[in-house]
């Protein structure tokens, strides 16, 4: 992040009574967030939010993680989705945000973080590598629809 963007940006990590902040943020997601929906995610454990704000207190990103557990392997964080908004990008704000995040996992103990996009979404996949990510060869991405 450049100097200028690090002293104008704040980390908040969402905590249950923190909805209304989701929903004010509602415009770097890709559908508006009721405050029942921003309530839920906040509440269940092993759910994580930041958010990046500006010197005004403006969210501009937001990174979200679950926690997953299996038997066999243990804890690992899912980075479940990652935003900033136009024109605060390309100033570090995203790679700022993953980096927390991938802070709260080892915190938490988890022995890995993941998560997937588009092989075109050169923005992101620059983010991911730019923090320490390595690509998985040979992934396919497996969706149900189940509404």
């Amino acid at each position: 992040m450049d100097a200028d963007s690090a002293r104008n940006i704040t980390l908040r990590r969402l905590i249950p009574g923190d909805a209304a902040r989701l929903v004010a943020a509602s415009d770097l997601f890709d559908h508006p967030v009721a405050d029942s929906g921003a309530r839920e995610f906040l509440a269940k454990p092993g759910h994580h939010l930041l958010l990046a704000e500006d010197a005004d207190g403006r969210a501009v990103g937001f990174v979200s993680g679950v926690e997953t557990s299996h038997p066999d392997k243990g804890t690992e964080m899912f980075l479940y989705e990652l935003a900033v908004a136009p024109d605060w990008r390309r100033r570090g704000v995203a790679s700022h945000l993953v980096n927390a995040l991938a802070e709260i996992a080892r915190e938490l103990g988890c022995y890995g973080m993941w998560t997937g996009t588009e092989p075109g979404n050169e923005a992101a996949l620059a983010t991911y590598l730019s923090t320490g990510a390595r690509l998985e060869p040979g992934t396919t991405t497996v969706v149900y629809d189940l509404a």
